[in-house]
């Protein structure tokens, strides 16, 4: 696994995660370091995951990424829930809002 891209890399651990037919998934910055192709195929898996009913809570420092995959949006600030959005309506102010 040594010589495998970045993005290789993380298809290999979610394949393995998946043998164990999880019913959520926690996805901690999993797109950071990898080329925009292995991002898209990961949204792809994070996506049919969730249509076949699998939930994934997704942690990211992307707020594009967060905007553009999420269909509930909870903003933490020291440890604590500030503020939770729709994610199909937030926006980048909204979610900046919850930071200050």
């Amino acid at each position: 696994m040594k010589t495998l891209s970045g993005g290789n890399q993380q298809k290999v651990v979610i394949s393995k995660w998946l043998l164990a037919q999880p019913r959520v998934l926690i996805f901690d910055e999993p797109t950071r370091g990898i080329d925009v192709g292995a991002k898209y195929d990961i949204y792809e898996l994070m996506n049919s995951l969730k249509a076949i009913g699998v939930g994934i809570i997704m942690v990211s420092s992307e707020l594009t990424e967060i905007l553009g995959m999420s269909d509930r949006i909870m903003v933490m600030r020291e440890g604590r829930m500030v503020c939770e959005h729709d994610g199909n309506s937030a926006t980048q102010v909204d979610i900046m809002k919850g930071l200050v």
